[in-house]
């Protein structure tokens, strides 16, 4: 083996090779050199006339080629290189472009975009000393110098100051002239009214995406239609290009049926009644049944969308429409008129009510009868006013029970609405083969047990006695306005469907003024109104299936109004109150907001 040293004379030879080599390069670059200057020496000492061509015929040669490079440049290559161009430009500010203002049906704002903005640090660009910054910052953020100078200290670059900055907060700051800091524009959600009708409008996270209520199920028309002027090269007209890209859009608006007046009202004396009862949750629903225009529509408690990070979770539930319940005896005027409606029972037609029956074993009692007993022969009128469990029974004893189950689907019983709003909960009917398995199905369906609905399916039932016979879908959205509040665009909704006659419903409205005037509703009555209602004391299923609660009930009232010429629903709910009925708990609140109805609309006496 060779020892390391043997390789050094080996690399010496190898180097004076090299050397060589670049020698004669040099050698023979110095003589091409001589010859080419000894050549244009002869160039130039020909006549001037020849001169002349030879110049001529270089700038004709050099302009044919830059004529040809800038044709594959603009025509052979052009598009690959705009589009390059175009991956490489900024794109236009579009967090800056507001969502439109959502105003209720008077025209006052429930949701509005304001300019904000965020302030990050980048403490490697202080020409200042932190500690001069950090005081000036810490007066204007409301924030401890000595934080925020430990904020400085935790990044060279890109510490997150504050979010939501007001403007006039954020000129002051701009005024400061402090290097290092950056104020970064975009628009916020800001909701006026505060928690006023929050279960309808939700909320707009902080990154600028709805998560609740129309929010989340209108984002797409609350996003307005933009035409960026300047951002299309190929664009024509009188365009300065230099310009940044602006946007071009509509000044529409997102009006709702909703009357933040009546709103305010409902929303109130419903709080006042959960207080006092100290019920669990509650809800008042108020329809124009003429075309499905909810006028109010309250869910609490609620939340404030300003501040929605310190709410809980459940506030965001909208319950009404979310919430399955067993409606009770609220349902009761609903069997009346599809057993009407079938033919099974003429409206002079009484029943005997012995006060408890029993139905395939299983007893079945009015909720009175441990102290009133039976009330014998009763009317139609009779049975509602009265709330009979037992008289409804017999009702639906007239039918057979699959012909009651056709009925029950021809209503839709348990279908979604189908809301402008989100998170609808279908409801819970049993199969055909579970309700024809047992005659006590279709007893406990007549006083509005054995099923499953939400408040808001309820009200779209009852607006069919309100308003001729009809299926409407309940509705929150009017559509999109100008600033004339003339309407530039309407949703879209289903056909209104036809599932009783007008004679129908007429009988059913009527019986159900006898509940207000003399029955269990007439905590409802104001005099010179004749108003109808149903009030229900439904108890509520226990979790596990095996029966129902001894003390638990929603506690609710059904009013339609004036009855002369039906026209408007009032839906009062209350969850778990602690003592006190329907009639008690929920009619009161409705009689308030019919109150307020009639101030507000100029509803005169029947």
């Amino acid at each position: 083996m060779r020892s390391p040293r043997s390789r050094f004379p080996q690399s010496r030879s190898r180097s004076q090779s090299w050397r060589l080599q670049i020698a004669r390069y040099l050698t023979l670059l110095e003589q091409v050199s001589s010859r080419a200057s000894e050549e244009l020496q002869a160039v130039v000492a020909i006549p001037s006339r020849l001169r002349l061509l030879v110049v001529w015929a270089v700038l004709v040669a050099a302009g044919l080629g830059l004529t040809l490079n800038l044709f594959a440049l603009q025509i052979l290559d052009g598009q690959r290189f705009q589009e390059q161009a175009a991956a490489q430009q900024q794109p236009p500010p579009r967090s800056l472009i507001p969502r439109r203002t959502i105003i209720d049906a008077t025209g006052i704002p429930l949701a509005i975009d304001q300019p904000t903005f965020r302030l990050y640090a980048h403490p490697q660009l202080f020409t200042q000393p932190p500690a001069e910054i950090a005081a000036e910052l810490g007066v204007l953020l409301n924030r401890s110098p000595a934080k925020l100078q430990q904020q400085f200290n935790t990044s060279a670059t890109g510490i997150p100051l504050a979010n939501w900055l007001p403007e006039p907060i954020a000129n002051r700051i701009h005024r400061l002239r402090f290097d290092g800091l950056e104020l970064i524009p975009y628009s916020r959600r800001f909701y006026p009214q505060d928690e006023m009708a929050a279960a309808v409008v939700g909320y707009v996270d902080f990154d600028g995406q709805g998560q609740a209520g129309l929010e989340l199920a209108q984002a797409d028309l609350l996003q307005p239609e933009v035409v960026w002027v300047g951002e299309d090269r190929a664009e024509t007209g009188i365009i300065d290009r230099a310009a940044p890209a602006f946007a071009r859009f509509q000044n529409q608006r997102l009006q709702l049926t909703l009357d933040h007046r009546l709103q305010k009202t409902a929303e109130a004396v419903l709080a006042q009644a959960m207080e006092e009862s100290q019920a669990k949750q509650g809800t008042v629903i108020v329809m124009d049944a003429w075309d499905g225009s909810l006028l109010s529509l309250v869910s609490l408690p609620s939340y404030n969308p300003n501040e929605y990070y310190d709410a809980s979770v459940d506030r965001f539930r909208n319950w009404p429409l979310s919430d399955l319940y067993e409606p009770g005896s609220t349902f009761k005027p609903i069997n009346v008129a599809i057993a009407l409606e079938s033919g099974a029972i003429d409206p002079n037609d009484t029943f005997h009510d012995p006060g408890q029956i029993i139905v395939d074993g299983w007893p079945i009692s009015n909720y009175d009868y441990a102290y009133a007993g039976g009330r014998g022969e009763l009317t139609l009128t009779d049975i509602l006013r009265d709330s009979s469990n037992v008289g409804m029974v017999r009702i639906i004893e007239r039918m057979a029970a699959r012909d009651y189950y056709d009925w029950l689907q021809r209503v839709e019983l348990g279908e979604p609405t189908h809301i402008d709003l989100p998170f609808e909960t279908p409801g819970y009917l049993k199969t055909r083969q579970e309700f024809l398995g047992s005659p006590v199905e279709a007893a406990t369906t007549s006083f509005g047990q054995g099923f499953a609905i939400t408040p808001i399916q309820l009200v779209r039932l009852y607006g069919s006695l309100a308003n001729g016979g009809y299926l409407v879908t309940p509705h929150v959205v009017r559509g999109l306005t100008d600033t004339a509040g003339q309407i530039q665009q309407e949703p879209k909704r289903p056909q209104r469907v036809r599932i009783f006659s007008e004679d129908t419903v007429q009988a059913v409205v009527t019986m159900m003024e006898d509940a207000v005037e003399t029955g269990t509703g007439q905590r409802a009555k104001i005099p010179g109104y004749r108003i109808g209602g149903k009030t229900g004391t439904a108890q509520k299923s226990l979790e596990d299936g095996s029966g129902y609660s001894s003390s638990a009930v929603v506690a609710s009232f059904v009013a339609i109004f004036p009855l002369e010429n039906p026209r408007y629903l009032v839906f009062v709910a209350v969850d778990e109150p602690v003592g006190g009925s329907g009639g008690q708990v929920a009619a009161p609140v409705s009689k308030l907001v019919i109150e307020r109805m009639i101030g507000l609309y100029q509803i005169p006496p029947g």
